[in-house]
């Protein structure tokens, strides 16, 4: 067998209860709409992978939440299109993107939830 290549970040799948464990802790989190399919997924996830091994966004929680699969959560968070992320500080929604793979603005919507 060969081994997953190692992530430099964790992202958990979404569920409600972790969701809310995270906005409770006042955390910064990134919801990210994904299907493995998508192309502007493809290109965000090597930037996120970057941004998110920063310092400055260790901290972040990252979800992701499956475009074909995962109905019911895309509908909690509005977001329609695959390659969405939103953006919370705990409670607050602080951003939101769809398609969008340019390096410094996925930076400055993570800054907006620091």
């Amino acid at each position: 067998l060969l081994a997953a290549p190692a992530r430099a970040r964790d992202t958990l799948k979404f569920s409600p209860a972790a969701f809310k464990a995270a906005q409770d802790a006042d955390k910064s989190i990134l919801v990210e709409v994904t299907a493995v399919w998508c192309p502007a997924c493809k290109a965000q996830a090597p930037v996120l992978e970057r941004l998110l091994t920063n310092a400055k966004f260790r901290d972040y929680v990252v979800f992701t939440i499956d475009f074909d699969s995962e109905k019911e959560a895309m509908r909690l968070f509005d977001a329609r299109l695959p390659a969405t992320l939103v953006v919370y500080k705990g409670p607050d929604q602080m951003g939101r993107s769809l398609a969008d793979t340019d390096p410094r603005s996925l930076e400055a919507l993570l800054e907006m939830g620091l």
